[in-house]
């Protein structure tokens, strides 16, 4: 039997345009509880963790003047980040309490699960995948 080199993701990082913004938006209106928040003076730069729950995590980033995503969401590298979710239509109604807009559901071809997308402030196209916990 042959051990596998990756075990999973252990985390993600972004960086934002605007620190205190994405941080209410993945902290307040995701949900996703604080890990650590460290300012590293050296950088000009704040880093946020916070966890999801399966033990992986967001790494959120504050730069000085970051260029911005060169196109959504075909751009080279990464396209989109998507979350497992076991009810979608609650997930939307809660984004959409917050107002923000969602995407109209679609069905995946080739699963048959449903998705939809929706941004975070910056415009990173974010996927809510509804899949068996």
């Amino acid at each position: 039997m042959t051990i596998p080199l990756l075990g999973g993701i252990h985390h993600v990082a972004i960086i934002a345009s605007d620190y205190a913004r994405s941080r209410r938006f993945y902290h307040e209106v995701l949900g996703l509880p604080i890990i650590a928040e460290t300012l590293r003076e050296a950088r000009q730069s704040w880093k946020l963790d916070l966890a999801l729950p399966d033990g992986s995590q967001l790494e959120l980033f504050s730069f000085p003047a970051p260029p911005p995503r060169a196109s959504r969401p075909e751009a080279c590298g990464l396209r989109h980040l998507a979350f497992r979710v076991a009810d979608l239509e609650r997930v939307i109604a809660h984004l959409q309490r917050q107002g923000i807009e969602v995407e109209a559901v679609r069905v995946d071809e080739l699963t048959g699960r449903r998705f939809t997308f929706f941004a975070d402030p910056d415009g990173l196209p974010l996927e809510l995948y509804e899949a068996e916990s």
